[in-house]
């Protein structure tokens, strides 16, 4: 993610020229970013690797390029259109953390690559992003479907946060956690099946009697980790990965600010001392 930032950020270096009243300058600074930001993410996997980048190919699609770039190989046609799935999925989500960093960016009408550069910042932070990194080292953690029940009763009663679980917004499992789930078994049916996602099934049936009742459920985090190791996507790169999908919306939200714009500039209320005595340095 530090890496992702400072590429996006280091964008506007080269196309530094800023006409946020021209609509042609805001297209394409739309579809330069949405195009980059997967090409820095499969460079930078490739380049830590001590390997060259490759070239993304025109003649492949989003979702296929990308993961062609990533693993140097032509991605399978199902794989590809699950990942184009998984982007769909990720694309937007209303005023959320990195999206607001995005608008209150945005409103001092700076340019669209420091805009994205401060909402990847902010997904970079682990109460946003990188959810499903963590629900993987947890079912890890479990081990076994048979340890399940033990597992989730200790952790409640150490009142421990299940990974994956819960949503500010959703009080009913999250519909795109709904999706991901068919999407990782028509994964596992293809190419084959992943035990982990037994543990996370059974881990779904239990907190369903002890969680449901609270309004916690699966969210989208805990089940589109077990669809990007399948896909052969690097752990580390998962919270890139939902930048990839999520500059459409946060570019989305950039437009809307510039057609109505007003700075962001919420009021503060003081709740501290006050009528405050000032001493001398060496009285204090």
């Amino acid at each position: 993610m530090d890496a992702l930032q400072s590429s996006a950020a280091s964008l506007g270096l080269f196309y530094s020229r800023r006409a946020l009243d021209n609509p042609e300058y805001i297209y394409s600074a739309v579809v330069r970013l949405i195009a980059k930001i997967p090409t820095m993410v499969a460079a930078f996997q490739l380049i830590r690797k001590g390997q060259d980048p490759i070239q993304p190919r025109d003649d492949l699609s989003y979702a296929a390029n990308f993961l062609y770039m990533l693993t140097e190989r032509e991605p399978d046609p199902l794989a590809a259109s699950i990942f184009d799935a998984c982007l769909i999925l990720h694309a937007e989500h209303s005023l959320n953390a990195s999206t607001f960093s995005a608008r209150v960016t945005a409103s001092t009408l700076t340019d669209p690559y420091a805009v994205v550069a401060s909402a990847v910042g902010t997904l970079a932070g682990p109460l946003h992003g990188g959810a499903n990194e963590d629900v993987l080292e947890m079912l890890a953690e479990i081990g076994s479907e048979d340890r399940v029940e033990g597992w989730l009763t200790q952790a409640m009663a150490e009142k421990r946060k299940i990974m994956g679980f819960g949503h500010r917004e959703y009080r009913v499992k999250d519909p795109r956690a709904v999706i991901l789930q068919k999407l990782a078994e028509t994964l596992f049916d293809r190419f084959g099946h992943d035990e982990t996602y037994d543990i996370a099934r059974r881990l779904e049936q239990v907190a369903a009697d002890r969680l449901g009742p609270k309004g916690i459920y699966p969210n989208v985090d805990f089940y589109s980790g077990l669809v990007y190791r399948k896909l052969g996507i690097p752990e580390d790169l998962f919270t890139p990965i939902f930048a990839i999908a999520r500059v459409a919306g946060w570019l989305a939200h950039w437009k809307e600010q510039l057609g109505a714009n007003r700075i962001y500039r919420p009021t503060q209320i003081y709740t501290g001392q006050r009528d405050r005595v000032w001493e001398p340095v060496t009285a204090r």
